[in-house]
């Protein structure tokens, strides 16, 4: 019985693992198979986003990302569930806020406890001074909207 148990979490460990890509493509914030909209997820812990190099990628289960430099993506593929954005790049905001996957303008982002979050900025709306108010709150319901949208 013990085996048996031990095969059935095996396969369904396994089973989770094949859906991940299958997951990031279908809820991710991405165009063809991009993320950030081809800024360097490294960049941002830098300071200041900036716009990768098609020349210069990695690809992390299925989403692709560019670099700056090959420095960056080596950085990146050492680490890459650090750099990747919170919420699948959605606006973190949004998430938060309503559970919605709402566009962002990827020069608008936070780190927050070493995690990078990306915010909805336009026509006059800047959804980072939102989330600035409410931070805490905001991000408990972000996590788990998140939670619920990927499982």
């Amino acid at each position: 019985m013990q085996n048996f148990i031990f095969l059935m979490l095996i396969a369904l460990g396994q089973h989770a693992f094949s859906q991940s890509a299958e997951v990031r493509s279908k809820h991710f914030n991405i165009k063809k198979s991009l993320g950030i909209q081809g800024y360097d997820p490294v960049s941002y812990f830098n300071g200041k986003p900036e716009e990768g190099d098609n020349d210069v990628q990695a690809e992390y289960k299925g989403i692709k990302y560019y670099f700056k430099s090959s420095k960056n993506r080596d950085i990146f593929k050492a680490n890459p569930a650090k750099y990747e954005p919170q919420y699948g790049g959605w606006c973190a905001y949004a998430l938060g806020e309503s559970g919605e996957k709402v566009k962002i303008d990827p020069e608008t982002f936070k780190i927050v406890d070493d995690k990078l979050y990306l915010f909805y900025n336009f026509w006059g709306t800047n959804t980072l001074e939102s989330w600035n108010k409410d931070e805490v709150n905001l991000k408990a319901r972000g996590d788990k909207n998140w939670t619920e949208i990927i499982n």
